[in-house]
């Protein structure tokens, strides 16, 4: 029988039967959700219920997930309801669409004092599984660079200079270009400040300190976590839904020393680099705003600042830059590979992998403020 669909009642001693008859499919959606919602009202009937579907005579995926919603809408404790009749044809269709489990309802609590220490806990055991996955990434990470210490020939020389050209070359301009302004805002609230009190020349002693020390690095390690560390998690992760990493560990290589190890030796070597030109441009837009805005020569600048600073501010600055390097590849590199077979979860680690990067980032520098304070550097 063909033509539209129907679903009729018949009753058969002490069971019911519901007989679809008639075409299944996408086609005739609205009539098939209404005909499936009158007949899921039965559902708590004491009555046995089965489901004829014997006289249909198109079914595709819309119409098989249909009868397999009103079954088991229609089971009511031990009693299930029964799909009788299915022909050969249809038969794995509805057997697929049965396999696809019912998602959960999430029960939602009132807002106790209880939860709210649980959800605390939960955090702090995720910020310890956190710390133990960067401590692992880490160890692996030294056991491949060991490995290729050894064997020279085994470092993957051509994907090093290639993440090299996009980590460092590529970011020149926009860090340039952002390290410049911060240095002329910096130059320019000084003046603004110091004007009041006659010491105008004292910006230089502030600009030449703060960018070498803490602004420059700290700024330049925040954007390469923002730009470099997202695209190593987006990476990594992209090939652990393609299961690309597993590919790689089916014929025999390590993902850690093949992807990361690349990677991190990029990162490594580009942020000291970016560190020193960011520092630069914020030099020189501070020199530029104190003679355009604050009347400070160029040359009244220059002596200023080799008098304020020495080189112990640059061996501070530069020191930080490849432990901070390290830091942010280490974080983007365990997020990537955390990441699970869905696109949501690649967005949701590429912003936890930034978020982790920056906030380690400031932590480290703040531990080596107290180091290089305590050894009155």
């Amino acid at each position: 029988m063909s033509g539209d669909p129907k679903l009729e009642r018949i009753a058969k001693g002490n069971a019911l039967a519901l007989c679809a008859t008639g075409t299944w499919t996408a086609r005739f959606a609205p009539v098939l959700e209404r005909m499936v919602a009158d007949a899921e009202k039965l559902a708590g009937s004491p009555q046995s219920i089965f489901i004829d579907v014997s006289d249909v005579a198109k079914l595709d995926t819309f119409g098989a997930w249909l009868i397999e919603r009103l079954r088991r809408s229609l089971t009511q404790g031990a009693v299930e309801a029964q799909i009788a009749g299915l022909s050969t044809n249809y038969s794995s269709l509805v057997d697929e669409v049965r396999r696809v489990r019912a998602t959960p309802v999430v029960e939602t609590s009132a807002v106790t004092i209880t939860g709210m220490l649980e959800q605390i806990g939960r955090a702090v055991s995720g910020v310890a599984g956190t710390v133990a996955g960067l401590v692992d990434m880490l160890g692996a990470v030294l056991a491949a660079s060991g490995r290729v210490l050894i064997h020279p020939r085994s470092l993957r020389l051509t994907s090093t200079v290639h993440h090299l050209e996009q980590v460092c070359w590529r970011a020149v301009p926009i860090i340039v270009l952002i390290t410049f302004l911060i240095g002329c805002i910096i130059a320019q609230q000084g003046i603004f400040h110091f004007r009041r009190f006659g010491a105008d020349i004292f910006v230089v002693d502030m600009l030449g300190v703060l960018v070498l020390r803490e602004i420059g690095v700290l700024l330049v390690a925040i954007m390469v976590a923002g730009r470099s560390g997202s695209a190593y998690t987006a990476e990594l992760g992209s090939m652990k839904m393609r299961e690309e990493i597993d590919a790689l560990r089916t014929m025999g290589f390590d993902p850690i020393e093949v992807l990361v190890l690349p990677r991190m030796l990029a990162l490594v070597l580009a942020l000291p680099i970016l560190a020193f030109l960011g520092a630069m441009a914020a030099l020189y837009g501070g020199g530029l705003v104190a003679w355009l805005y604050g009347g400070v020569d160029p040359e009244a600048f220059l002596l200023r600042l080799r008098d304020a600073i020495s080189i112990d501010h640059f061996i501070v600055g530069i020191v930080k830059a490849p432990v901070m390097a390290a830091v942010i590849g280490i974080v983007a590199c365990v997020e990537g590979l955390a990441v699970q077979g869905s696109a949501e979860s690649l967005g949701q680690h590429t912003t936890s992998s930034v978020v982790k990067g920056i906030f380690f980032v400031i932590v480290m520098d703040g531990v080596f403020a107290i180091f290089f304070a305590s050894i009155g550097m």
